[in-house]
């Protein structure tokens, strides 16, 4: 390896932390689904998912960096003061159901890779060991265990395809030439939705934080990392298609379907191929929930900071704070109930539309303040960012609409 890609691969280090975190269940499942149903046709789709996603994670970064207060800050000063309780409720909603599905989807791996224990149990040992690495680790630990878990998916979900033996041509083709299959849009959707995370795409600018990224010339570095991150999103997102495609599952939803592409890897290519595949599947799912109990308390604290009750300076890390550390507790411990829910209908409910909310509000806040001039500068949104910034808007209500509709 050269001095100069070294030295690239030093700089990185937030985005990847956003991309493990981001790459999930969630991902698996859409990626999976839509690959199961339409062979290659879709691959476009995981990489116009990962470009939006870009676009706002970029967005919340730049804001970060010129302004120097977080997009929290920004919502708090800039905005109606509806806009930041709307969303301390949507963030506590939001946290508890996704804590619960983390666990059930770490505790589903880990049965399927030792079933000595059952689901219930590797949940709990699951979120106990991401608790107890966020909390008595440094912000280095977090981001050197993410590296290794993104190194791990990639390794895995790459040699996964490669063993299903794909017909390059047609993957090649699918990806530079977008072609949409007869009722295929709601799975194009969720492919373009489900890939890149949602809500922790705001723990990016306090991993910057943790990292000394501050002003304006630490802007290049920013997207820099962010673009390698939202490549190898992209790349695992068409990885799992090809796999679906090429082994075809039986089962077509829940996490219960990733269990079964494993299954099916085995059918197809040997032993071996169930293993990689089950092995990248519990990486997929622990990166998440070690990223989300990181990441989403430092949102939380920021809350916090911004009514008053945490004095701080501005130097020290909120990571450090009772708040944090509440926060932490709430993810890792009361969602555990959920666990013996056995899926109620409340809970499926307030998953599907609580996961829609964000990201339109998301898209309509950064393509109010960062078009400020008075703001931004000559730094706020470009045309081709503001258009990226609509069409993401678009896609993201109608999908808020369609789950609001599917049970309403």
């Amino acid at each position: 390896m050269s001095l100069k890609t070294r030295n690239i691969f030093k700089v990185l280090g937030p985005g990847i932390v956003v991309a493990a975190t981001g790459i999930g269940a969630g991902d698996l499942i859409a990626a999976a689904v839509s690959g199961a149903q339409y062979g290659y046709a879709l691959l476009w789709a995981a990489i116009l998912g990962a470009v939006l996603k870009y676009v706002l994670n970029e967005g919340v970064s730049r804001w970060q960096l010129i302004t120097g207060t977080s997009l929290l800050e920004g919502w708090t000063q800039k905005l109606n003061a509806f806009f930041r309780w709307y969303f301390i409720l949507y963030l506590v909603i939001w946290s508890f159901i996704v804590a619960g599905a983390l666990m059930a989807a770490c505790g589903l791996s880990g049965h399927a890779i030792l079933p000595t224990l059952s689901v219930v149990h590797w949940g709990i040992i699951h979120t106990i060991i991401a608790a107890i690495i966020v909390l008595t680790g440094k912000y280095r630990l977090i981001e050197g265990l993410m590296k290794f878990f993104i190194g791990l998916m990639f390794l895995v979900t790459i040699s996964s395809a490669i063993l299903i033996k794909p017909e390059l041509s047609e993957v090649i083709k699918s990806i530079f030439i977008p072609h949409i299959p007869p009722h295929s849009i709601k799975f194009i959707l969720g492919v373009i939705g489900g890939v890149g995370g949602s809500v922790t795409i705001l723990s990016y600018g306090y991993w910057i934080r943790e990292r000394k990224w501050e002003g304006k010339s630490f802007l290049k570095q920013s997207r820099l990392d962010l673009g390698v991150a939202y490549v190898l999103t992209a790349l695992f997102g068409i990885a799992i298609m090809i796999v679906a495609a090429g082994v075809k599952p039986e089962i077509m939803q829940g996490n219960t379907m990733v269990l079964g592409l494993a299954e099916k890897m085995g059918e197809v290519t040997g032993p071996i191929g169930k293993w990689i595949f089950l092995i990248g599947f519990w990486g997929a799912v622990f990166s998440s929930m070690i990223g989300v109990w990181h990441g989403v308390p430092y949102i939380f604290a920021d809350f916090m900071k911004q009514l008053g009750l945490i004095k701080t300076n501005a130097n020290a890390s909120l990571s450090t704070n009772k708040f944090y550390k509440f926060y932490v507790a709430y993810l890792a411990i009361l969602p555990i109930i959920l666990l013996f829910a056995r899926k109620p209908v409340w809970i499926v409910i307030i998953y599907a539309i609580a996961g829609a909310f964000f990201m339109p509000f998301l898209a309509i806040t950064l393509l109010y303040l960062n078009s400020r001039v008075k703001w931004l500068k000559e730094y706020r949104n470009s045309l081709i960012t503001k258009i990226l910034l609509v069409f993401s808007l678009l896609i993201f209500m109608y999908l808020l609409m369609i789950g609001i509709s599917k049970y309403f």
